[in-house]
């Protein structure tokens, strides 16, 4: 038996088993697949949370390092640039967005999470779940046999096609694009390797969109929005992938195939992001396009929030009613995600003849008019998302908002306050204050983004919990404010 059953070895159940196995939890983690590949790109862009994330499992740092920031993003309409974007560079911090393979940061996620005691058992294929008052007894097909296992908790992190979502119950309503995408992994020496192209009706794929974005080791990933009868072995055999990467990289350049496949992409949301002891996160909870990349960086995010929770509640120290807070706080991004990616979506494969007139008059008249340039939709990047915060009022101008990732600030020593989060919950002060026996002190010094006046409870999944003015920051009030942060 185990605290928690994870179900799925992807980047989502790799970070969570890995977050719990820090707190103390004892986790088991299955997989269906026997073995681990690399498989393409997937998703590649990992954003800034992210990394912060994956620096409390003490990855972050080489990730980022081998991964390729890209700082300018360029959009372009039938073969003309529209306008460029500047993500900004930041020595102190992690960049905004690094491209590097899923499939190679699963591998360091793996290695991590056997490193702290998470137990991975592959080749065994969920098949499914009882639960009582107590715990969840989950089955699954091996080779050798069935298989069961016991846990206090399970989480699905199985993908879009969930088994623990389907044992559930739980529906998956929304829908599927009918346009495919066809994505290829070429390594080729080209001129702009910082930089994202997004092409829209290029004459070398016209009426669709073409996306290029740079991968290490001179790898690039290109998408092509394809009709939906387009089959990538087809395109391969018969020549036209080989057209079509030249059409990108240009007649004469040379360039070697690394990976190549076709994926129609859907809009969907779980009815239900928990059923008593069982919960649903990434894939298995919501799909989405991935432009804006807003799929992985979500899932991950799902993970980091409800690992604390699971933990602080199993270790006595949280109300039950603490887990409502997962799918109460998550689901409403989840919606907001697919809100965003649905209009990208709706722009670059437009239904039905008013909106594709509607497109079509966008991008004809974006070149010369400032107003329809605004509505060329390419997609909306992820941001970390902002929590309602029972009970807090309107933020105070300047400051930062209640529910929001605590922003970076300098400490002494040359140290960060993003070093110092995700172990448990933190108080942060301007200069020396109370402390509290439940949180850790952290003093960032006056003129910080904190302001100088207030205290500061961090969650351990980097979030802003509450504020009060320094002058009452006493150590049973700092302890009263981690109380009910936990009930």
């Amino acid at each position: 038996m185990s605290d928690v059953t994870v179900v799925g070895a992807g980047a989502v159940g790799l970070t969570l088993a890995a977050r719990l196995a820090q707190y103390g939890t004892s986790v088991d983690l299955f997989e269906a697949d026997s073995g681990r590949g690399r498989i393409g790109s997937r998703a590649i862009c990992m954003q800034r949370e992210t990394l912060e994330i994956w620096a409390r499992l003490g990855l972050g740092e080489a990730i980022a390092d081998r991964g390729i920031q890209w700082r300018v993003g360029r959009t372009c309409v039938r073969g003309r640039q529209l306008f460029e974007s500047h993500l900004p560079g930041d020595s102190e911090h992690f960049p905004p967005f690094v491209n590097i393979s899923q499939s190679e940061v699963e591998e360091r996620l793996e290695a991590r999470a056997i490193e702290l005691g998470v137990r991975i058992h592959r080749g065994h294929r969920f098949t499914g779940l009882d639960q009582d008052a107590d715990a969840v007894l989950a089955t699954f097909e091996t080779d050798a046999g069935p298989v069961s296992h016991r846990s206090g908790f399970l989480v699905g992190t199985d993908g879009a096609h969930s088994s623990v979502r389907h044992a559930l119950g739980i529906g998956f309503d929304g829908y599927s694009f009918e346009d495919r995408f066809l994505i290829s992994d070429v390594r080729a020496q080209l001129p702009f390797s910082h930089e994202r192209h997004f092409h829209l009706d290029p004459p070398w794929n016209p009426g669709r969109q073409v996306l290029i974005h740079p991968q290490p080791d001179g790898v690039w990933r290109i998408d092509w929005q394809v009709p939906p009868e387009t089959d990538a072995d087809v395109e391969r055999a018969m020549g036209g992938l080989d057209r079509r990467i030249h059409d990108v990289i240009g007649a004469e350049t040379p360039y070697e195939l690394v990976w190549v496949t076709a994926y129609r992409f859907s809009q969907r949301l779980a009815e239900a992001f928990r059923a008593d002891r069982v919960f649903l996160a990434g894939d298995a909870a919501h799909v989405m396009s991935p432009f804006g990349a807003r799929g992985l960086n979500s899932g991950v995010a799902d993970a980091e929030n409800l690992a604390w929770k699971l933990a602080w509640v199993h270790r006595g120290e949280a109300s039950p009613s603490l887990l409502d807070t997962y799918e109460a706080e998550r689901r409403p991004v989840a919606r907001e995600n697919l809100a965003v990616t649905d209009a990208t979506m709706r722009f670059l494969a437009p239904h039905g003849p008013v909106r594709r007139a509607w497109r079509n008059l966008v991008l004809g008249l974006a070149p010369r008019s400032a107003w329809f340039r605004r509505r060329v939709n390419s997609g909306s990047l992820a941001e970390p998302a902002t929590y309602v915060i029972a009970g807090s009022g309107p933020p105070e101008p300047g400051l930062p908002v209640l529910g929001s990732v605590a922003p970076d600030a300098a400490l002494p020593e040359g140290r960060r306050l993003r070093d110092c989060l995700g172990r448990g919950f933190a108080v942060v002060v301007p200069h020396a204050a109370g402390s509290a026996g439940l949180a850790e002190t952290i003093e960032v010094g006056d003129g910080s983004a904190f302001g100088a006046s207030n205290a500061w409870l961090v969650r351990p999944d980097g979030h802003l919990a509450a504020s009060l003015p320094l002058a009452q920051a006493t150590p049973a009030a700092l302890d009263e404010l981690v109380a009910r942060s936990v009930r």
